[in-house]
């Protein structure tokens, strides 16, 4: 039997199934048919089918020319070859030949589901899933963290990494900005029975993260009902025609309700206001109807006062030029000033002036009128 063993290779020899010894780079012959010879890549992890690392350990050679370790239970090692994160090994032993790199190996437990903070996060990122959880914690947010169903901790925003050891990480987000809750056509009655929409909208923010999820069921839902509550009980208070007159008086009803709830409900209220009263249609068209008949009313009252004025100011001329004949005169002149700018041309005859005839045409007019 001819073997050929390269630079990078190593053989080990075998008679009748036990190991004799390691071969170097070479060419070997071997006349007995009980001899076998297994050629390793040196690039690559040391395993032998068939036969556990301890068949090895006895032989100084091989012993020297591997890199060894033997991770125990519940726990993990970080594999770096000549300085470079190659991988992870789980509990158990491993061996790498030497010859030309470098093995070195960091062993952590994983009974803590918590990553330490030595480990660089570019390793972290290189991990797959059944290793290493990643919890993303976005920009203006916060997470409320469970293990195995039980509150742990608050993660600020950011990258968390736990190990994949069995326990259960959940994470729940909560918003640390400016929130808004809207109640949007929620249909109520007034004291008269008539039937309205009411839209409402708040601002909140979240005051306590944690206990607004640990101590309470659905922070959100109860605003809601608050809120609702809050609006039945003002709006079925008072008549349609009170409840639109005063829609300011209902925004502040409303708000310090909410504001007596913000300790329970662990929030911060900041404003709140009513966006709509949306009546049904047959009321909507009965109002406008109304508000037709009033604004057609108004108009009236407003043509018959400056009628009034109007007369007033004529009877005040009047009275001003009965009394004063130089004024009667300036004003027959300021009408045949107007009448002139009418007229094309004007002929003269006899010979009285133009002003008398003027004016005995303007006073035959007014006698036949």
């Amino acid at each position: 039997m001819k073997t050929i063993i390269n630079e990078f290779e190593r053989g080990l020899l075998f008679e009748n199934g036990c190991y004799i010894k390691t071969l170097t780079p070479g060419k070997y012959v071997f006349f007995s048919k009980a001899k076998k010879v297994i050629v390793c890549d040196t690039n690559k992890e040391f395993t032998i089918k068939g036969y556990s690392l301890t068949t090895f350990e006895d032989d100084a050679v091989i012993k020297s020319s591997l890199d060894s370790v033997d991770v125990p239970d519940e726990s993990i090692a970080l594999h770096y070859i000549n300085g470079k994160f190659a991988g992870c090994l789980k509990s158990g032993r491993y061996a790498f030949w030497n010859v030309f790199d470098k093995h070195e190996f960091k062993i952590y437990s994983i009974k803590n589901p918590e990553v330490p903070a030595e480990i660089p996060e570019y390793i972290l990122n290189s991990m797959p899933s059944n290793i290493i959880i990643r919890v993303e914690v976005p920009q203006y947010q916060k997470a409320l963290l469970y293990i195995n169903k039980k509150f742990f901790k608050l993660l600020d925003e950011g990258a968390y990494y736990f190990w994949n050891n069995g326990s259960k990480i959940e994470s729940n987000l909560v918003d640390t900005r400016l929130l808004q809750m809207d109640i949007a056509g929620q249909e109520m009655l007034t004291l008269d029975k008539v039937s309205v929409r009411v839209n409402f909208v708040c601002h909140y923010k979240i005051s306590d993260y944690i206990k607004v999820f640990t101590e309470i069921e659905n922070y959100k839902e109860q605003m809601h009902v608050t809120t609702q509550l809050a609006l039945r009980d003002y709006i079925g208070r008072y008549r349609l025609d009170e409840i639109l007159e005063n829609k300011e008086q209902i925004t502040q009803d409303t708000f310090e309700k909410l504001k007596e709830k913000e300790n329970e409900l662990f929030i911060k209220v900041f404003d709140a206001g009513i966006k709509d009263i949306i009546l049904p249609g047959e009321i909507r068209d009965i109002m406008n109807t109304v508000l037709i008949a009033e604004k057609k009313a108004q108009a009236n009252v407003i043509t018959r006062r400056e009628e009034v004025a109007s007369t007033r100011s004529l009877l005040n001329t009047a009275k001003l030029m009965d009394e004063n004949q130089t004024l009667y005169r300036l004003k027959e002149l300021e009408y045949i000033e107007k009448i002139c700018d009418n007229v094309g041309s004007i002929t003269v005859n006899g010979g009285s002036d133009l002003l008398s005839q003027l004016t005995t045409i303007m006073k035959g007019k007014a006698h036949d009128v």
